[in-house]
């Protein structure tokens, strides 16, 4: 459900910061009041937020997405602020920006703000607990082999470093329901299981994981679980501490629609002093327990971006103005839609059609050469940008509309012959 008091509460501070104050304006008079949200009318005007031409329209949310106006403005005053007075003094008032960033986010994604860490994206998060986790030889850690990179072969290498070993978890390509995905990772955990990596939902096939049910499996045998959630941040409406994850990490840059470099750790409060920082830059403190107070101390990282940063602020108020539950049912209205056209057009899908099963990333089986001869003409002929990542991947969220979604199928129904 939408967080009233977190509704515009961020972007008073800014509005308080003098070259912003066109910023707290903008969102208040662009954004339309959730008075009809189910109307495509209502969408229409969400979208209308975004400066995406209609010849261009961006369908690939799994990578980058583009920011709506108010946060793109919000980074360049804020910046420009900067600019114009680079003094320490100045600069002084980002702290409380950054710490109503922080604490309005928490508020949103069933967090507390020492349980928060901002960031560069999810890769430096993923990194973060990986190289962070204690990890000796023997111990083995556990991966879902759908995961991103950072979350997988970063284990390799960690293991490497400490004669750990990695195994990994495949689950099936059309698995029947959530018991039998759940039933894949219990099997997987041993007694020398020390950690439990896995995706929220897969980039690569769109798969939502049971992360409730597995962290709560992993919880009894005292096995810590990481959840790469870059594909849900921003799309799914979150409640971490009821998830039960030890930690969670994410991007702006992605669903959130946020500032680009900024991301998202949360580590659970009673895991925080278990994991070791990556980084230890001025702000850490002068011995070897930090000053900065909780998760802080995994975003000692040098000299940031500032504006970056405030306008993450800017992008939770965006989130909670529409509200995060409309927006969720929004982004699977149109996978469904977008699935349901695929199907009848004959496509092999690689997502599930189930709802509990999946969210806003749709992938249709493609091969080769002609999976990339086909994101080519879809975009140049038809004006929809996908990704040609384990298949044809799709991926509409707020900013598109059901003009978008036909568009799409009416592409791909002129390309269906490269389908697999």
């Amino acid at each position: 459900m939408t967080r009233p008091s977190t509704r515009r509460s961020f972007l008073k501070r800014v509005a308080a910061v003098p070259a912003a104050i066109g910023a707290g304006n903008a969102l208040a008079e662009a954004l339309p009041e959730p008075h009809s949200p189910g109307s495509e009318a209502y969408w229409e005007m969400v979208r209308q937020q975004f400066a995406f031409r209609e010849d261009k329209v961006p369908m690939n949310a799994a990578n980058l997405c583009p920011s709506p106006r108010v946060v793109a403005d919000a980074v360049n005053r804020l910046t420009h602020d900067i600019d114009v007075d680079c003094s320490s003094q100045n600069r002084l008032k980002f702290g409380d920006l950054h710490e109503a960033a922080r604490t309005g986010l928490a508020e949103q994604i069933g967090a507390s703000p020492d349980e928060i860490a901002f960031v560069r994206n999810t890769s430096e998060a993923n990194n973060t607990i990986n190289n962070g986790f204690p990890l000796s030889a023997g111990d083995e850690v556990v991966v879902w082999d759908q995961n991103h990179p950072t979350n997988q072969v970063a284990w390799d290498v960690r293991a490497a470093r400490h004669g750990a070993t990695v195994r990994r978890v495949t689950t099936p390509a059309r698995p029947r329901g959530t018991e039998e995905l759940v039933d894949v990772f219990r099997r997987a955990l041993t007694p020398r299981t020390r950690a439990l990596a896995i995706t929220h939902v897969s980039n690569v096939s769109g798969l939502r994981l049971p992360v409730h049910e597995i962290c709560q499996i992993a919880r009894e045998r005292d096995i810590y679980v990481h959840v790469d959630g870059a594909q849900c941040w921003g799309v799914l409406e979150l409640d971490l501490h009821a998830l039960g994850c030890d930690s969670y990490s994410a991007s702006a840059h992605k669903w959130f629609v946020g500032p680009k470099e900024a991301g998202l750790l949360y580590v659970r409060a009673g895991q925080i002093d278990r994991i070791w920082p990556s980084g230890v830059a001025p702000g850490w403190g002068d011995d070897v327990e930090s000053d900065l107070k909780g998760a802080r101390k995994f975003e000692s990282l040098g000299q940031r971006d500032d504006a970056c940063l405030a306008a993450v602020g800017v992008a939770v108020d965006f989130h909670a103005n529409l509200g995060p539950d409309r927006i969720e049912a929004r982004v699977l209205e149109l996978a469904e839609r977008l699935k349901t056209g695929l199907n009848e057009l004959g496509a092999t899908l690689v997502t599930p059609m189930s709802r509990e099963l999946s969210a806003g990333v749709c992938i249709a089986a493609a091969e080769g050469e002609r999976r990339r001869e086909l994101l080519e003409r879809l975009y140049a002929e038809h004006g929809i940008a996908g990704a040609a990542t384990g298949g044809l991947r799709l991926c509409p969220h707020l900013y598109n509309t059901v003009e978008h979604v036909d568009r799409a199928l009416e592409g791909m129904k002129e390309l269906r012959s490269l389908l697999a």
